[in-house]
């Protein structure tokens, strides 16, 4: 049964991100924080499977959060509604972005929890930029496997239809294998070809230096890509971070999740490259392209669903 780490409040509230939640089984271990409704780690018998940061730190290179209502970037932080100009707060300012939503930095409140799960919720106030209410409600769960299991529920509360992205952004890793000596494996059809703001202005072939199909190195990767027209296989689109003695770590996404961002990276702290794996239902900008961007009706709710899992 999961517990949290600090124990007391006043303990946990030490936490840069908020209370940390674990949650055991086998020798799976999740531990989840209530700033951003994050995954901060999951390991299997020991092994670190994703990226994690230290107790005094806030999630660099946003590591492990969710995101809503809109996944990635909005250009400008413009967008219109019923022909009305809407501006986000700009929170990429290199870019002149609105990146990764609206709850980034949100304390998402404990609404249920079991033994091998817990499930966090924040409320989305209407706002400038974004005029609706709403709910985000995210539930990590290990199952019998000994995979983490994660659903990411939208729920409107207003009285319109409200336009949501979701999405996730988990790094993955094999413990203490050098990234270099990894192969990413990501089947897609199609990448999303974006400007140097990383806004997408068009879609081209996943060929060339951007084909993960096949298994690419990680030693050459550098790359900040979403891909789509992904290969699903009874429903669900595996992703692949191997190494060379066989064992592998795979992020798992549902039909809900049109598509994946890919990051690799050489600026993450501590490491010499880093591989974000980012399960989305609608690409960078999709507020404004339309693309991958779903309207939710009063009342409704949409649910997303991935996970992690490991064969070590």
């Amino acid at each position: 049964m999961h517990t949290e780490i600090a124990g007391e409040e006043t303990e946990s509230r030490r936490f840069a991100s908020g209370r940390q939640y674990e949650i055991r089984r086998g020798d799976a271990l999740a531990v989840v924080t209530e700033l951003a409704a994050g995954l901060r780690l999951f390991s299997r018998a020991g092994v670190q499977l994703t990226e994690s940061y230290n107790d005094d730190e806030l999630p660099p290179g946003a590591t492990g959060i969710t995101l809503a209502p809109w996944a990635n970037r909005v250009e400008d932080g413009v967008w219109y509604l019923d022909g009305k100009k809407q501006q986000l707060d700009i929170t990429e300012v290199g870019r002149n972005n609105a990146s990764h939503g609206l709850l980034r930095n949100a304390s998402y409140a404990l609404v249920d929890e079991d033994e091998f799960s817990v499930t966090l919720e924040a409320v989305i106030f209407p706002q400038h930029g974004y005029p609706f209410l709403a709910r985000h409600r995210v539930r990590y769960g290990i199952d019998a496997d000994l995979a983490l299991r994660v659903s990411q529920t939208f729920i409107n509360d207003s009285h319109s239809a409200a336009p949501f992205v979701l999405g996730a952004h988990p790094y993955l890793r094999l413990g203490d294998t050098a990234p270099e000596e990894l192969t990413l494996t990501v089947q897609a059809a199609t990448r999303l070809v974006a400007d140097e703001r990383l806004i997408p202005r068009s879609a081209a072939p996943a060929d060339g230096g951007y084909t993960l199909g096949g298994g690419a190195a990680v030693a050459g990767l550098d790359i900040d890509v979403a891909y789509t027209d992904l290969v699903f296989d009874g429903g669900v689109a595996r992703h692949v971070l191997s190494a060379p003695d066989g064992r592998s770590v795979t992020l798992e996404q549902d039909e809900s999740c049109g598509y994946v961002h890919v990051f690799v990276t050489g600026n993450f702290p501590g490491r010499s490259k880093a591989v974000a794996i980012e399960p989305m239902t609608g690409p960078a900008n999709a507020f404004n392209s339309g693309e991958g961007l779903r309207w939710l009706e009063p009342g409704a709710s949409f649910t997303m669903r991935w996970g992690i899992s490991a064969a070590l």
